[in-house]
Order: structure tokens, then sequence, then C-alpha cells
């Protein structure tokens, strides 16, 4: 921030002939290290944060991962998918589940990665190849996934808030990337199934794993209690999705739209 203050008073006095597409004034840098500048910035400061566009559908987003992330029904779903992997796909499914882990946020970072270790040392492989092939799904397809997650709202609201510069009427959506990030997450999943197996494992693979062998990590199978609790989550959540179906079928659905809802709630 301070740098782009710096920049802005070195860059105001300077003339670049650009306009405006829609209204067709000049352009101009805003020097923002004058005393009527910096005194809005105090003085708006809270309102700029809280009218931010991300904050609150990434806020709501929250409440929904932080329960499904809470009750282990996440932690579930993913020793699920690695229990029923066959060896050969061993790779190429963790690196899915860390690009899947971010509909949870930061989680798979504290819960992906090592469980990548544990299974992997569980099938006869060098744990450490586990862990770098779960960071390197969980870092390198941070914004990809095939699934809408936490970071599509956030990403949608940048768009959103640069589309309208153009077209203040544009209406998106949080998936308007869908296409873009699932491509980009089976892109990521096979160059690291390459990585992996063909170049990080080959040199790992005379490095000594330190500690005991009866003390190390054990991949934990899913209880019968989780088991339960995660088909009911899951059948909670299908019953919620066909429930928004259904709601939104009728044409007057209060979910089509502020039109519709202003002629429900007898506006003109």
């Amino acid at each position: 921030m301070l740098f782009v203050w710096v920049l802005s008073a070195i860059l105001s006095p300077i003339d670049f002939g650009e306009v405006h597409t829609l209204t067709g004034e000049e352009l101009k840098v805003n020097n923002f290290l004058i005393g009527s500048a910096l005194a809005n910035i105090l003085a708006t400061m809270v309102s700029t944060f809280t009218s931010f566009a991300p904050l609150g559908i990434v806020l709501v987003a929250m409440l929904g991962v932080g329960v499904a992330e809470n009750s282990e029904w996440i932690d579930a779903g993913l020793k699920k998918l690695l229990n029923v992997t066959p060896k050969m796909l061993l790779t190429p499914m963790l690196i899915l589940i860390s690009i899947v882990s971010h509909t949870a946020a930061d989680s798979g970072y504290i819960l992906v990665i090592p469980f990548g270790g544990v299974i992997f040392y569980a099938a006869g492989r060098h744990p450490l190849t586990g862990i770098a092939a779960a960071f390197a799904g969980g870092s390198g397809g941070f914004s990809a996934n095939f699934i809408p997650s936490a970071i599509d709202p956030l990403i949608m609201s940048f768009t959103l808030e640069a589309a309208r510069i153009l077209d203040p009427e544009i209406v998106l959506n949080p998936l308007n990337n869908i296409y873009f990030t699932g491509i980009s997450s089976i892109l990521i999943v096979l160059v690291g199934w390459f990585v992996t197996d063909k170049i990080v494992e080959p040199r790992l693979s005379k490095t000594k794993v330190d500690g005991d062998e009866e003390e190390m990590p054990q991949m934990e199978e899913v209880t019968g209690k989780e088991s339960r609790a995660y088909w009911m989550g899951l059948f909670a959540m299908i019953l919620g999705i066909v429930g928004f179906i259904l709601w939104a079928i009728p044409a007057d659905s209060a979910l089509r739209g502020l039109h519709l809802n202003q002629q429900c709630l007898g506006f003109t």
C-alpha cells in the first residue's frame, strides 16, 4: 500500500493520454500522498473494509465449510477415498484430493499433507513422496478445482467488480470460472503424477526414513460411527440441494430474481 502511495505521487503529473471507455473522460493517476487523499483514506477505512465485495460472501461460505470441517465430515470423506484407492492410482488420487480439499479453504494443508505421508508409508512407498505430492497438489492447484470451492466466490467478486467498469449491469456468479478451473485441475493431476512417480520418488528411494518402524503413524480406518455420520451428512446435503432446486422451479420463486421478488411484495 505504501509503495502504491509513493508511485501515485510520482505518476500523477504524467499525462498518459488514456480515456475511460464508457464516459470518455481522461484517466489520471490520483496522488494519494496529498492531505485530502490521506484524510479520506482514514475517514472511509471502516466502510471500505465492510463494503469490500468478497468479504460477506467469504464469511458466509466459511460458516458452512467450518461446520463440515469441525464435524470431521470432510476428514471422513478423505479417509474413505484414500482407503479405496488402488496402489497404482495412489499418486493421482492424492493430488486430486489435495486439490478438492480447497473446498474446505486451507484445511488441506493441515489434513491432506500428513495423510499423504501416512498413506504412502502404509503402501510401502517413501512417505516424503506422499508429502511432496500432497503439497504440490494443494499449492499448485490452489485455484483449480472441478467442484465449487470457498475461493470461487472470492474470485467471482473481483471479476464482477472489474467487469462492471465496462458494463455496470453485468451479472456474474461463482461458477463463471468453473470450466477453466476444472480443466486446470486435470492438467495439474497429470503433471503432478508424472513428476512424482518419475522424478521425485526415484530420488527419494534411497533416503532412509528416520524413527522406529513400530512407532510410525498408520492410516486410521473410518470407524462405524464416523461412517454413519458421514453418510447422514451427505444425505442432508443432497436433501438441501434438491430443496433449493425445487424452490427455484416455480416461475414466481423468490430465487428467480430481484424484479420477481419486488412483484411478489407488491412493488412496481
